[in-house]
């Protein structure tokens, strides 16, 4: 079962990428880091830019507890499907935090519906569970606009629709949904100001806000 689902994850990439020979996912950004890990981490984190600034702006949130962090910047839910195997399954973590699917909503591979971007971290969380892990499923963060689109103007709609998609999900799967709304949006479903500087990217103090509603999923692993 495992050797289908890497087959059809290696078409579908292909795929998704244009059959493009070039390493669109970058699956080797973290090649070095992988191949020095002392010990398996016992949570990876996956996910965008909101993943890699949460290493950088709370470094021992991660390295403190034996997590790893494994985000890049711009990339869409394909991109972390295509490097889930490297990035995540070989690893052999206990557990994966996914934080994934804004840059979808801000059309970063250009137009995709709701139902296609689940569908990705859906087959993320399949991966997942098929080698064993527990899957923490995140709902995607509030955000009204993206500096970077501004012909995005229907953010907030889709975050809902894409979130109700995927806490369905969830809890139909065995995974833990971490919502992050409640904390975190304001009354327009924007990212509250409290938490950033361009309505998308956490600040620490909203990456602190994320921890305090994250912590109580996680106790079990952490240090």
């Amino acid at each position: 079962m495992k050797r289908l689902v890497a087959l059809w994850l290696c078409a579908t990439v292909w795929l998704s990428a244009g059959g493009q020979s070039r390493d669109w996912a970058n699956t080797g950004r973290y090649a070095a880091a992988n191949a020095a890990l002392a010990v398996r981490p016992k949570v990876v984190f996956i996910g965008d830019s909101i993943t890699e600034g949460w290493y950088s702006a709370h470094p021992s949130f991660f390295d403190a507890n034996g997590f790893a962090a494994r985000g890049i910047s711009g990339q869409v839910t394909a991109q972390m499907l295509a490097r889930f195997q490297c990035d995540v399954v070989a690893l052999r973590p206990r557990a994966v935090v996914i934080l994934a699917g804004t840059n979808d909503i801000a059309r970063n591979n250009g137009p995709i519906d709701e139902e296609r971007i689940a569908d990705n971290i859906r087959s993320m969380a399949e991966l997942a569970r098929a080698h064993g892990m527990r899957v923490f499923l995140c709902s995607v963060l509030p955000a009204a606009r993206y500096g970077w689109r501004p012909e995005v103007t229907d953010a907030p709609d889709r975050i809902d629709r894409l979130n109700r998609m995927l806490r369905e999900y969830a809890l139909d799967n065995g995974c833990e949904w971490v919502d992050f709304h409640p904390g975190l949006a304001d009354a327009d479903r924007a990212l509250d100001a409290r938490y950033t500087r361009d309505g998308v990217h956490p600040t620490s103090d909203g990456f602190d806000a994320m921890e305090a509603i994250l912590r109580p999923y996680l106790k079990r692993y952490l240090r």
